[in-house]
């Protein structure tokens, strides 16, 4: 493998692999995502830290390889805020994400007939996506406490009011309706949760860019169009782990073994729903490109004509559209 020497500098600022394709954004997530990142050691993570810093800085990693460099990076990535550059907390990381959500998924749909079940488990899964967004808040325009509040109890009732509303409503539907209200629950609070997280940005517009990385402006229409593609990539993910296992389920709990143990229903959707997982999390956050991008033509009256004013107007802007 060549060596990364001064002549075939890596560009760090950038993910390896091309992201205007859906091939290139996938293998770049199944990176991000990878849960195995959880168990590298305090110390490796400083390590690749070291290297990463080292390296922006123009200096020579003795006897490192291009692929030692990357490898760096990746780790770098998975466990260090991009702004703040301070080490985020486990749980909060995305190469938790498949661990936390396959636990947290499995157990909704399990015990899900309940109130108490229901109320305890949509709790849970809400606390952990507010861990989730607090762990990874912009360092730059951080969101207050208050906002982190407010969107945490808003999100939380939305998904147990949806959740305990629909199992009273399909009371006496077949076994198989009832399995699916978790992911309806999921659903509701992921339509309420994200555009408030990110209600500044629908209030005050977001950055938008040319081609060459310079910024032309702020739009609202182009936070619109961030926060639609984040909450369709998020019920999306959600979409395989809680709708194909209850067929699965409602089909093993009508044979001997799950019926002489009914213990085993937790641990087989959790692993279930693990499987499906690793690849929904990864393929899902690459549907839409990182840096999205929005016609100059459906952007704010004002916006665009700032910018056909310019000596070069251009066709497109992009933005960063978020996780």
């Amino acid at each position: 493998m060549a060596m990364a020497t001064s002549q075939s500098r890596i560009n760090l600022d950038e993910p390896r692999y091309d992201q205007s394709t859906f091939t290139g954004r996938a293998k770049h997530f199944f990176i991000t995502t990878n849960p195995l990142n959880l168990f590298v050691s305090g110390a490796k993570l400083d390590q690749a830290k070291d290297i990463v810093e080292r390296y922006r800085k123009g200096e020579e990693i003795p006897g490192a390889s291009e692929d030692d460099i990357w490898r760096a990076k990746q780790l770098y990535d998975s466990a260090f805020h991009p702004d703040t550059k301070e080490k985020m907390f486990i749980l909060g990381r995305m190469s938790a994400q498949v661990p936390m959500n396959m636990t947290i998924t499995g157990c909704m749909m399990t015990f899900y007939k309940t109130t108490p079940a229901v109320l305890f488990w949509q709790w849970f899964n809400q606390s952990f996506n507010a861990i989730v967004n607090y762990t990874n808040r912009s360092g730059h325009s951080p969101v207050p406490m208050k906002d982190l509040g407010i969107s945490y109890v808003l999100a939380t009732g939305s998904a147990v009011t949806t959740a305990l509303a629909l199992n009273n409503m399909v009371k006496k539907a077949p076994p198989l309706i009832g399995r699916f209200v978790p992911f309806a629950a999921v659903a509701a609070a992921n339509c309420i949760n994200i555009p408030f997280m990110r209600s500044r940005e629908l209030l005050n517009g977001i950055p938008v860019f040319d081609k060459n990385n310079n910024e032309l402006g702020v739009s609202k229409r182009a936070a619109v169009s961030a926060i639609t593609q984040v909450v369709i990539s998020r019920i999306i993910m959600a979409t395989p782990g809680m709708l194909i296992p209850p067929f699965i389920m409602n089909y093993l709990n009508k044979k001997p073994f799950l019926q002489k143990r009914p213990w085993m229903n937790a641990p087989i959707q959790v692993m279930l729903i693990g499987a499906i997982l690793v690849f929904a999390t990864p393929l899902c956050c690459a549907l839409f490109p990182q840096k999205s991008s929005l016609s100059v033509e459906h952007l704010e009256p004002e916006l665009k004509e700032k910018l056909k004013s310019l000596p070069c107007v251009p066709d497109r802007v992009y933005f960063n559209k978020g996780l």
